[in-house]
C-alpha cells in the first residue's frame, strides 16, 4: 500500500511536509476512557491557550500558514476552513470536542495538542488501482488534483448519493473515491473510521519551514500512545511511519 502526493501538489506548495503513521492490528470495539480523557484534557488546553490569547483562530500563528495555502490551492480558506481551524474555533467557541471513538478521539487529542490538521483513513477501505497507475495489485491513498471520474459520498449520505469535486480541486483520494475534499477541509462516509476500523492511516499536513518538528513530535506521540493503548489487546499490532515532501513523494507500508 502507499500514501503519495502529486507534483502538481508541490508546485503549488513546495514547503508542504506530510507526516504518515499507518497502523494496523488495533481493537476499536471498546472504550479505552485514558483515550477520552487524553482528548478532553488537550481540548481544556486549547480552550485556555484561546481565553488567554484573546484571538480567533483564523489569527492564531499556526492556522494562518494553512489559510495562505488554501489560498495558493484556489481555495477560499473563509468559505472552507482547515480541519485545525474547525477543531480548533469549535474549542475557542466554547463547544467542547465530542468523543466519536477511541481511534478518531486518540487522532483528534494530538491534533489538538500540536495544532496541527491530522485525518485519518480505513486503510483496508483503500481501492484496489484500476490498472491505468502503479499496478493493479497496490491499493492506496493519494493527494491530488482531482479529475471528472472522481467522486465525493458526504457523511450521512444515503447509498448512491455523491458530489462531483471541482476539476482541479485538491483532494485526498484512493482510486477515484474522494475521501476529503479541498485538501483537509471535509472527509468523507467512505473510509470514515468505524468501531470495526481494524488498521489506520493519519496523515499528518505540515510545512518545513513552518511546524516539521511539531509534525515530527506527533508522529513520536502516535507510536508512543498506540503502543500505550493497543499493544496488548491480543491482537498483531504493527506501526509504520514517514515523511513525504517534494523530494520523497511517495511512502509505502
Amino acid at each position: 500500500m502507499f500514501y503519495e502526493v502529486s507534483k502538481e501538489v508541490f508546485d503549488k506548495l513546495p514547503d508542504a511536509v506530510f507526516g504518515v503513521v499507518a497502523v494496523t492490528g488495533i481493537d476499536n470495539s471498546k472504550e479505552i476512557s485514558a483515550i477520552k480523557k487524553l482528548l478532553e484534557d488537550n481540548a481544556e488546553e486549547c480552550r485556555k491557550y484561546f481565553e488567554a490569547a484573546g484571538t480567533k483562530a483564523k489569527e492564531d500563528p499556526v492556522v494562518v500558514p494553512y489559510r495562505e495555502a488554501f489560498r495558493a490551492l484556489g481555495i477560499n480558506p473563509s468559505r472552507y476552513a482547515c480541519s485545525i481551524e474547525a477543531l480548533m474555533d469549535r474549542i475557542a467557541k466554547g463547544k467542547g470536542m465530542p468523543s466519536i471513538n477511541p481511534i478518531v478521539d486518540l487522532g483528534n487529542a494530538v491534533s489538538l495538542k500540536y495544532k496541527l490538521p491530522i485525518g485519518a483513513h480505513d486503510i483496508y477501505s483503500f481501492v484496489k488501482e484500476d490498472g491505468s497507475g502503479r499496478g493493479s495489485e497496490s491499493t492506496g491513498l493519494e493527494v491530488r488534483p482531482a479529475n471528472e471520474d472522481d467522486r465525493f459520498v458526504p457523511f450521512g449520505a444515503e447509498e448512491g448519493e455523491y458530489d462531483n469535486p471541482e476539476i482541479g480541486e485538491v483532494v485526498y483520494v484512493s482510486g477515484h473515491e474522494v475521501r476529503t475534499r479541498r485538501w483537509t477541509w471535509r472527509q468523507s462516509e467512505k473510509g470514515k473510521i468505524t468501531e470495526k476500523t481494524s488498521a489506520v492511516l493519519f496523515p499528518i499536513d505540515g510545512f518545513a519551514s513552518v511546524n516539521k518538528e511539531q509534525v515530527e513530535k506527533a508522529i513520536k506521540e502516535f507510536v508512543e500512545l498506540i503502543a500505550n493503548y493497543y499493544a496488548r489487546s491480543g491482537r498483531s499490532l504493527s506501526v509504520e511511519t514517514g515523511i513525504v515532501d517534494k523530494d520523497n513523494p511517495r511512502f509505502e507500508f
